[in-house]
C-alpha cells in the first residue's frame, strides 16, 4: 500500500474487476451506512450571493454543546488538521499510533519531527518538550475508546499542546473531551461531521477551543470556504433528532453481528474490542492483500491495514454496513475458508 493510502477507493475497485460501482459491497471505508433525514430543495438554494455562516455555527456549537465563538470550521476534517499544524508553527509532534494516517503526512508537510507511540502496549511515554500530541479517541483503526482525563493532565504537566481527534465520538456513549477545553488552554479537540452524518462528499470539519485559541485560528481563515450546498445539509442533518440515537443503535446491533462473524471464521486469529463503526481483525494464514484478491471474486473490498504504524500485512479494518452487506461478507469468508 502506499504510506498515506486510504479505504473507500470504490471507483478503482470497480474498474479493477470490470463491474459497476453499485454493484461493489464497500467494508473499507468507514463512512456510516445509517443517513439523517434531509428535507431541503437544493434547487431553491440561493447561490448568487456569498454564504454567511452564522446559522451554521449556531447549529453545529448547540449540537456539541459549547458557544459558537468556542468553535471554528474547516473544508474538512483534514483541512482543519492541516490548518491547525501550520498555525500552531510548532517543531514536534507526538502522535499515539497507530492513528489516522493524514496526521503524519501534515508532520512531512509542516516540517514537524516527529515520534510515534505505540498505545496498544503503554501510554505513559514521557514527550519531547513543547510536543503536539496527536490522540484519535475512539481509536482508528482499532476502535478503543479511552478515558482521557488522565491523560490529559499528563500531558499538561509536560506542557504539551494537545489535539484530540474525535471523529468516531458520535458513533459511542463516550463523553467528548470538549468539557475540558477551559480547564486546558491547549487543547484543541477535532470534530468531523463526515463519518457519523454519512457526509464524505460534504466538506465540513470543526476544531473546538477555547475562545482565545479560535479567534486566533480565524486571524488566518478566509471569509469564504464553505459552499451553501455544505452548509444547507449539515443543518438539515443535524435538524433530525431522532438520528442519533437511531444510528448508534443500528450501528452497535449490526457491529455485534460482524464481530460474530470475523469469531467465528476460522481465517481470523484475534478481533479487537470496538466501540466505534469499525472493526480490527489479524488474520491467521492470509495477508490482508491475499484475503483482499479473494474477495474481489464477491464485489466485497475490505482495509488493508498494513500501512498503519504498528501493525503488519496480517491485520484487516472492516466496517460495520447493512444487515444484508454483512450476510454477503459471511457467506464469502465461509466459501472462501472451505
Amino acid at each position: 500500500m502506499n504510506t498515506f493510502e486510504h479505504g473507500g477507493d470504490i471507483h478503482n475497485f470497480a474498474k479493477s474487476i470490470n463491474c459497476k460501482v453499485e454493484e461493489i459491497i464497500d467494508l473499507s471505508s468507514n463512512i456510516n451506512f445509517i443517513k439523517p433525514e434531509i428535507n431541503c430543495d437544493f434547487n431553491t438554494l440561493s447561490i448568487s450571493s456569498y454564504p454567511k455562516y452564522e446559522e451554521l455555527y449556531r447549529s453545529i456549537a448547540n449540537n456539541y454543546n459549547v458557544k459558537d465563538f468556542e468553535l471554528e470550521l474547516y473544508n474538512g476534517g483534514s483541512s482543519a488538521i492541516f490548518t491547525l499544524f501550520r498555525h500552531l508553527n510548532l517543531n514536534h509532534c507526538t502522535i499515539y499510533s497507530p492513528a489516522y494516517l493524514e496526521y503524519k503526512k501534515a508532520c512531512t508537510i509542516y516540517k514537524y519531527d516527529y515520534n510515534l507511540i505505540n498505545r496498544l502496549e503503554r501510554l505513559d511515554v514521557p514527550l519531547e518538550k513543547n510536543s503536539l500530541v496527536i490522540f484519535v479517541n475512539p481509536s482508528t483503526p482499532d476502535g478503543t475508546l479511552y478515558d482521557i482525563e488522565k491523560l490529559l493532565d499528563f500531558w499538561n504537566k509536560q506542557g504539551a499542546t494537545v489535539l484530540i481527534d474525535e471523529s468516531f465520538l458520535d458513533f459511542t456513549e463516550g463523553v467528548s473531551s470538549v468539557k475540558y477545553i477551559h480547564r486546558y488552554e491547549r487543547l484543541y479537540v477535532l470534530k468531523s461531521m463526515t463519518k457519523f452524518y454519512s457526509s464524505a462528499g460534504i466538506r465540513v470539519g470543526t476544531i473546538i477551543s477555547n475562545k482565545l485559541n479560535i479567534d486566533e485560528l480565524k486571524k488566518f481563515e478566509p471569509m469564504w470556504k464553505l459552499s451553501s450546498f455544505d452548509s444547507a445539509y449539515l443543518q438539515e442533518a443535524l435538524k433530525d433528532k431522532k438520528f442519533k440515537k437511531v444510528a448508534r443503535a443500528i450501528n452497535v446491533k449490526n457491529k455485534i453481528y460482524l464481530e460474530k462473524i470475523l469469531q467465528n471464521s476460522n481465517l481470523v486469529d484475534y478481533i479487537f474490542n470496538s466501540s466505534a463503526n469499525f472493526v480490527l481483525a489479524r488474520l491467521k494464514k492470509y495477508t490482508a492483500k491475499q484475503l483482499q484478491e479473494e474477495l474481489k471474486k464477491y464485489k466485497i473490498m475490505i482495509r488493508d491495514c498494513s500501512n498503519f504504524d504498528f501493525l503488519d500485512e496480517k491485520f484487516i479494518r472492516v466496517a460495520v454496513k447493512s444487515q444484508n452487506n454483512l450476510d454477503s461478507l459471511k457467506k464469502a469468508l465461509d466459501a472462501i475458508s472451505k
